[in-house]
C-alpha cells in the first residue's frame, strides 16, 4: 500500500502549547495528476488521528486526491495552549483554513468531506457555511443528538494517559476500548493502532494531548441536571447547523451504535439535507471504513455522477 506524505498548515486563533504560532498536520495520499480536481477531506473521531483513513484513502486515490487531518492536539498537530479550546469551533476554523488553501491551490476543485464522529460534527459546522461547504458530505455514526450514555463511556477512558511496556500491550488496550468498531483481524487492529502510539524512554504512549479530555470532563463534573441541559442546548445548535446544510449527505451508522440512535437517524433523513442512511450490522460506534462493504458505500457515494 502506498504511503501518504505528512504536511503542515499554519493556522490562526488559539496558540500552540508554550505560546506562538500553531500548525495543523495533515496526510496526503499520492494520486494521479488528473485526480487533483477532486479532493476528499477525511476527519477522524475524538481521540483518533488521520491515519485511520489509510484503507479508504488507498481505495479512493485512483480517482481522488485524499487529505486526512490530525485535528489539533492529536497525532502530529500542535497541542493547544488553552485546553478548553479543544472544541468544535476551534477545529472548524482550522479545517476552514485548509479548505481555503485547497481551493487556492486548485481553482474549481471539488471537495467532499468524510467525517467520523467528531469529524462529522466538524463537517456539519463547515457544511453549514456556504463559502466553505463541500460538494458532498458523509457523516459517519454521528448526528445532532449525542447520547448521554455514550458521553459517559467515552469520558471513562479519554485523557487517562496510560503507558505500556510493549507496543502489543498498547494495541490490545486500544482494541479493548474500541470494541464498537466491530470485528477486525489482528493485522487490522495493529494498522489502526500503530499510528496512535509513540515510544518514549522505552514505553509506549498514546499519540494525543491528554488535555483534549478537559472540556468533556468539565461537562461531566457539573451537576447532572445542568450537564444534561448543556447537552440539550448543544443539540439545538447542532440541529440548526444540520438544517442549514445543502450538500447531498450520506449518513453511516453502526447498527449497534450507542451514540447515534435509529430515531436520530430517522430525523436526519426527514429534515435538513435529508441524509440517506446506510447501517452496518455487527458494528457499534463507529464504522472504521476498513471493511470492504463500508469502503464501497463511501466510494460509490463520492464517485456517483
Amino acid at each position: 500500500m502506498r504511503q501518504p506524505s505528512l504536511k503542515f498548515l499554519s493556522v490562526a486563533g488559539v496558540q500552540a502549547r508554550g505560546g506562538g504560532g500553531r500548525r495543523m498536520a495533515y496526510w496526503e495520499w499520492p494520486s494521479a495528476a488528473e485526480a487533483r480536481s477532486h479532493v476528499v477531506v477525511c476527519v477522524h473521531g475524538l481521540s483518533r488521528q488521520g491515519r485511520d483513513f489509510d484503507t479508504l484513502a488507498h481505495a479512493l486515490s485512483a480517482r481522488s486526491r485524499v487529505v486526512a487531518v490530525d485535528v489539533a492536539g492529536r497525532g502530529h498537530s500542535d497541542w493547544l495552549e488553552d485546553p478548553m479550546a479543544y472544541q468544535v469551533g476551534t477545529y472548524a476554523a482550522d479545517l476552514g483554513a485548509l479548505l481555503m488553501q485547497l481551493r487556492a491551490e486548485t481553482p474549481g476543485v471539488q471537495i467532499d468531506w468524510v467525517g467520523t464522529s467528531m469529524g462529522g460534527l466538524i463537517g456539519m459546522a463547515v457544511a453549514a457555511q456556504p463559502a466553505l461547504a463541500p460538494r458532498r458530505l458523509i457523516l459517519n455514526d454521528v448526528g445532532p443528538v449525542i447520547q448521554w450514555e455514550a458521553l459517559q463511556r467515552i469520558g471513562a477512558y479519554l485523557g487517562m494517559n496510560p503507558s505500556f511496556a510493549t507496543e502489543q500491550d498498547a494495541v490490545d488496550y486500544l482494541a479493548s476500548i474500541s470494541s464498537g468498531f466491530g470485528p477486525h483481524t489482528a493485522a487490522q487492529w495493529h494498522a489502526l493502532s500503530q499510528p496512535m502510539l509513540q515510544e518514549r524512554e522505552g514505553r509506549w504512549w498514546l499519540h494525543y494531548d491528554p488535555a483534549i479530555a478537559l472540556p468533556l470532563k468539565v461537562l461531566m463534573a457539573a451537576d447532572e441536571v445542568a450537564s444534561r441541559q448543556a447537552v440539550r442546548e448543544g443539540e439545538a445548535a447542532l440541529w440548526g447547523l444540520y438544517d442549514a446544510i445543502k450538500a447531498p449527505t450520506l449518513l453511516l451508522r453502526g447498527a449497534q451504535s450507542d451514540l447515534l440512535t435509529p430515531e436520530t437517524a430517522e430525523q436526519m433523513a426527514r429534515r435538513g439535507p435529508r441524509a440517506r442512511c446506510v447501517s452496518f450490522e455487527g458494528v457499534g460506534h463507529a464504522p472504521t471504513l476498513v471493511a470492504a462493504d463500508q469502503v464501497a458505500v463511501v466510494r460509490d457515494f463520492l464517485w456517483a455522477a
